[in-house]
Order: structure tokens, then C-alpha cells, then sequence
């Protein structure tokens, strides 16, 4: 078995709990407006293809430094399902901390499987209203509420994430909303806020895909905390 690898970093400090090694797959059916890895989003345009003992054998040459453990990101990476099963089940082997970074879209058989050899879930909710969530994403919203919900079934901690983005995910209305819906959940830790950057402009340019978020600033530092403020409001985590 091997999986399809975008590339990956041995001193992660902003996706999960301590230093730790990030794993970033390749393949996404999300096309969010402002991806950071937009050329991660083709499968078969992968850097590397390891199997998973070969991903273990990079964790294990760092392992020293990023005690955090480990966490997959993509891309989506339940995309792979069978594959991170196998790394995470290693990973669990050898008592290494197992998160995922997903934006919530696959739940099947395959995947709660997964689940069952990870730690901690990193869940992107990029908007709580189904036509905006499809605007930003070209997908639809409904999975990822049932995915939420299963995490809450199982009692899995999950850090949420979100990314704020002017004229896009800042409306107040929306914000209230988010949190209300977030509220809910007691397997919820911490909430991270995520302001939008034109970081990746450059990826999207060379792969000759429209940017439609060319003009659009990143938040002001107001905005945050007013995001913030209204997440706490609802006693969540920020």
C-alpha cells in the first residue's frame, strides 16, 4: 500500500498539540477560494508515493524534536482512508500522538476506522450557512455537520478551525450563528481562528487557476477580536 504524498514538515507548531511532524497528502474534491495548497489538489500530481512504513521511518529520524506527534493534512487526507489507517495504527504502535487536519466531507466504514486510531481531529466548519459553505467550497455542507456529529457521538476531541475572511465569513449574523452551532458540542477544546493571507497567490497564479480573492485584505486585527469576542461569548475555547 502507498499514498499519494504532497510533501511533508518536521517542525509543525500551529496543527495540533506541541512540535510535530506535519504530513500533507495529495488529492482534495474541495476547491476552497483560499486554499493554501491549491496544487495539492490532483491526486495524480503527487511529489512522492511511500508507503507507510516509509512515512514512519521519516517521524522516527525527527522523532527527538517533534514530540507533539504526528498530524496529516492535505489536501484531504481521508481521501486515503486505508492508507492513514495503516500510519496511524504504526504510529499508535509506537506511542506517538495521532491528529488529522480534515475538512469533514468522507464518513464511512474506512474512515471511522481511522478515527479510532486518532487522538485528536482538526475540523475545518468553514461556514455554518450550506449556500455560502458552497460558494467557498464547490461542495456541500451536510457532511461535515454529520461528521461533527459522529465526533460527538465517539467523545473525539476536536480542535475547530476557522478561517476568517473579509466579505466572505465575517458577517456578524454568521459568526453568531458558527458559535451557536459549535456551542453545542462538549468534545470541543479550542476553537483557532484562522485570518485569511495572500500567501498562496502565487501557487494559484503559476497553475494558471483564477484567484478569485486576488483584491481581498486580510482581517484587521478589530476584526479577529471582535470574531474572538463573539466565539467566547458562546464559551468556546479561542
Amino acid at each position: 500500500m502507498k499514498g499519494y504524498i504532497h510533501s511533508f514538515e518536521t517542525f509543525g507548531t500551529k496543527d495540533g498539540p506541541g512540535i510535530r511532524f506535519v504530513l500533507f497528502t495529495q488529492g482534495c474534491p474541495l476547491r476552497c477560494l483560499y486554499c493554501h495548497n491549491p496544487d495539492t489538489w490532483k491526486t495524480n500530481e503527487s511529489k512522492y508515493t511511500l508507503t507507510p512504513e516509509e512515512v514512519f521511518l521519516e517521524i522516527d529520524k525527527v522523532r527527538i524534536f517533534t514530540k507533539g506527534g504526528i498530524t496529516v493534512s492535505g489536501g484531504e487526507p481521508l481521501l486515503q482512508a486505508e492508507f492513514i489507517l495503516e500510519l496511524f495504527r504504526i504510529c499508535k504502535g509506537n506511542g506517538i500522538h495521532t491528529a488529522i487536519d480534515t475538512s469533514g466531507i468522507y464518513l464511512n466504514d474506512k474512515v471511522k476506522k481511522v478515527l479510532d486510531y486518532t487522538d485528536l481531529v482538526l475540523l475545518d466548519i468553514k461556514h455554518t450557512n450550506p449556500i455560502k459553505y458552497k460558494e467557498l467550497t464547490s461542495a456541500p455542507l451536510e457532511p461535515t455537520f454529520k461528521f461533527m456529529e459522529y465526533l460527538a457521538s465517539i467523545d473525539k476531541p476536536v480542535w475547530l478551525r476557522y478561517v476568517l475572511v473579509p466579505g466572505y465569513t465575517d458577517d456578524e449574523n454568521d459568526l453568531i450563528e458558527w458559535a451557536k452551532y459549535a456551542s453545542q458540542f462538549k468534545n470541543i477544546e479550542r476553537v483557532d481562528i484562522l485570518p485569511f493571507h495572500q500567501m498562496a497567490i502565487n501557487k494559484w497564479e503559476q497553475l494558471g487557476i483564477d484567484y478569485k480573492l486576488s483584491k481581498i485584505q486580510p482581517p484587521t486585527q478589530e476584526l479577529i477580536e471582535k470574531a474572538s469576542s463573539i466565539f467566547k461569548s458562546y464559551g468556546l475555547n479561542i
